[in-house]
């Protein structure tokens, strides 16, 4: 685990952007409590005038002052006021919870999605993706919860705690030393707590990550599931998962149960005490009835602020493992950022004796590779599994990095980068469609298409069947391209890349679901569409691509 120190701190740094709901949350939270303070000031008021006590508003204020002179009728006043003024200050908080509570936290979720997004990618994700929503959902919830609504809470705790200290204190200064003496107590109690339930919290959001993934890759891969005759196997996985988790929430409830009810003896002996005490001094006719009634209200001023704590401390503690979490998926650099370099002519890419591997003591997928593909080239990529190919793809894009040599992208001969990536067109194998429209799905490619540019990328992409659906580009597609077939939705995502702008055309193995003579018609205007300067590279294993390309690079697997 994380030390504390370094959590406060990016704690600190990713509240920038929270700072106006959590300053007014600080604000109308203290205000609630001199409203609160006011109301128990004025409630005395109101008893000691009826009962005819006058000693209270000489220990309130120091003033020894008949309370004859008050009116009854004034003072209830005042503490109707007060009670308003409390309505509508409750309504204001909640307003604002309302009204910034989801923009805050709809701006975490953001911010984290784009460095996600942004983030290197090393070829070996190491967290599932079903682990990545749980955190960029619940885990980015609960830090956003804690610093715009726990944090302001607990300052107003705090000011409630002195305030309450003081106004007792005022009146009665032996009981309000007594009732403070749970102070170090209740410190000493909260460090071992707050230690245990941070190991428990954050063995049980991992295993809610772990149904999550399981869930997630089950709803995925039903049809093979189903096909494999493997859904109960599935099932009973989620179901020992489960059972996991529910041993480990038994295991933090009766934890927090048995420390809560050790706080809950301190605070009822403190209640005690304070109730004795004000019957002693009203027996002995130092204690008004409106200082007996005042005595239960702090007291319950001063230990509310502790049971408040005891809620804090399980959010606090959820929202330090969240932090620690979301603080794993930064620790992933992200990708050179700045102004793209484009090469509106065309462009062509070299590999000079390029080698790399995955990991330092892994087999080399490379080996002091070097080849050209220049400007205006069509050149097929072959090679058996585990050659290469895909890889070859991925240091052209950019996703990795050679582990020696270079790859550089020329005239200028820059390496290619993050900011070469305008550059190119992919089109990788598998299903890539998103849900929605194909509409939606074409703009993807380019924004600013118009539908005759939609239209021309659909032919080109021998994609015509779009417009014999009853609702051509404006037809929803549903998760994994539901209602098309695989060969239509290749030719769909070849239609989307021919909308971006670029001078280099990666497809891999884009055409595997294609026929024959689809595939080669769809080569065809390919080979037609390119520019003179523009390059393609296929990777695919079909022998009938050869016959459009002007060379052939066959890569071989590396053993040793």
């Amino acid at each position: 685990m994380k030390n504390s120190l370094s959590i406060i701190k990016w704690f600190w740094e990713v509240s920038k952007d929270l700072r106006l709901q959590t300053i007014l949350n600080s604000f109308i939270g203290i205000v609630t409590v001199g409203l609160d303070f006011a109301f128990i000031w004025a409630t005395k008021l109101c008893i000691d005038i009826a009962t005819g006590q006058p000693r209270l508003a000489g220990h309130l204020s120091n003033i020894r002052a008949d309370l004859s002179s008050y009116n009854l009728r004034f003072a209830a006043a005042i503490l109707i006021g007060i009670m308003a003024t409390q309505v509508v200050i409750s309504f204001s908080r909640r307003w604002i919870s309302a009204l910034l509570g989801v923009r805050a936290q709809n701006q975490m979720q953001l911010k984290l999605f784009r460095r996600l997004l942004i983030s290197e990618w090393n070829g070996r994700e190491l967290r599932h993706s079903g682990d990545v929503l749980n955190r960029l959902e619940r885990d980015a919830g609960d830090v956003t919860s804690v610093i715009t609504d726990t944090l302001p809470s607990a300052l107003s705790v705090v000011t409630r705690f002195i305030g309450a200290f003081f106004f007792l204190y005022t009146m009665e200064p032996t009981l309000a030393t007594l009732i403070i003496i749970i102070v170090p107590i209740f410190l000493v109690v909260s460090r071992v707590y707050i230690r245990k339930m941070r190991s428990i919290t954050r063995d049980v959001r991992d295993t809610d990550s772990a149904i999550q993934s399981i869930m997630q890759e089950s709803i995925q891969h039903r049809t093979l599931l189903k096909t494999l005759e493997r859904t109960d196997t599935m099932t009973l996985r989620l179901d020992n998962m489960q059972q996991h988790l529910r041993h480990q929430v038994r295991h933090r409830t009766l934890f927090s149960s048995t420390s809560g009810a050790l706080v809950n003896i301190g605070f009822a002996t403190g209640y005690l005490l304070a109730f004795l005490w004000g019957i002693r001094g009203m027996h002995q006719g130092n204690v008004t009835y409106g200082m007996m009634i005042a005595f239960i209200q702090l007291v319950g001023q001063i230990q509310g602020p502790f049971r408040e704590m005891t809620k804090f401390v399980p959010v606090i503690i959820s929202a330090f493992t969240a932090g620690e979490r979301l603080m794993e998926m930064e620790e992933v650099p992200v990708e050179e950022e700045g102004e793209p370099i484009k090469y509106p002519d065309g462009a062509g890419l070299r590999f000079s004796n390029v080698s790399f591997r995955y990991k330092p003591q892994s087999r080399y997928i490379l080996q002091n590779f070097s080849f050209d593909f220049p400007p205006g080239s069509a050149t097929a990529i072959l090679g058996e599994t585990g050659a290469g190919k895909t890889t070859l793809i991925r240091l052209i894009l950019a996703l990795l990095k050679p582990t020696e040599g270079k790859v550089e992208m020329y005239p200028n001969a820059q390496s290619v980068s993050p900011l070469t990536r305008c550059n190119l067109v992919y089109v990788p194998q598998d299903n890539t469609l998103f849900s929605g429209t194909i509409r939606d799905n074409l703009l993807l490619g380019n924004p600013k298409a118009t539908d005759e540019q939609m239209e021309e990328a659909l032919r080109t992409a021998c994609a015509e069947f779009v417009f014999s659906l009853s609702e051509g580009l404006d037809t929803s597609l549903g998760e994994n391209s539901t209602g098309l077939s695989q060969g239509q939705a290749q030719r769909i995502s070849i239609a989307r890349a021919l909308l971006h702008d670029g001078g280099i055309l990666l497809l891999d193995e884009a055409t595997s679901a294609l026929d024959g003579e689809t595939e080669s018609r769809l080569l065809k205007n390919l080979t037609q569409w390119m520019r003179p300067q523009q390059t393609l590279l296929f990777v695919t294993h079909r022998h009938a691509v050869l016959e459009h390309c002007t060379q052939v690079l066959r890569l071989q697997k590396i053993t040793n």
